[in-house]
């Protein structure tokens, strides 16, 4: 895997800016559906188990969008810095094709799955590099 050319950098770094203005909104959006439920509201038992349960949803949507925006401002500090694009557990390139999905991805694909699997990061891998 080969290091980002600076046109993919460009090109990420406006997509992770405009990922965060989306993010933002969302969640600026998503206020009012994050209150509490009104417990006396009138609503019926169900009514209020439903209203309770997607509460709980979109909470957990917030929070997602919360943490992916944080992850959006350490990958364009990375980019300010000249670090972006390599993995922070191995070192290794990331791929242009991983970042064009995810472009605030910290980690490389096997590095990821190992942290997902909760195998620890520092398992040795090829590098390719002599």
């Amino acid at each position: 895997m080969e290091d980002l050319t600076l046109e993919e950098v460009e090109e990420l770094h406006g997509k992770l800016v405009i990922l965060n203005e989306e993010l933002r909104l969302l969640i600026d959006l998503s206020e009012d559906e994050t209150r509490p439920v009104d417990l006396d509201e009138p609503i019926g038992r169900l009514s209020r188990m439903d209203a309770i349960a997607q509460q709980n949803i979109d909470l957990a949507n917030r929070r997602a969008a919360q943490v992916r925006i944080q992850r959006i401002r350490v990958a364009l500090q990375r980019i300010a810095d000249g670090e972006y694009g390599s993995c922070l557990s191995c070192g290794d390139p990331i791929g242009v094709r991983r970042l064009g999905a995810r472009p605030e991805a910290p980690f490389c694909i096997l590095c990821q799955s190992q942290r997902e699997a909760g195998h620890s990061a520092s398992v040795s891998r090829p590098t390719g590099r002599g």
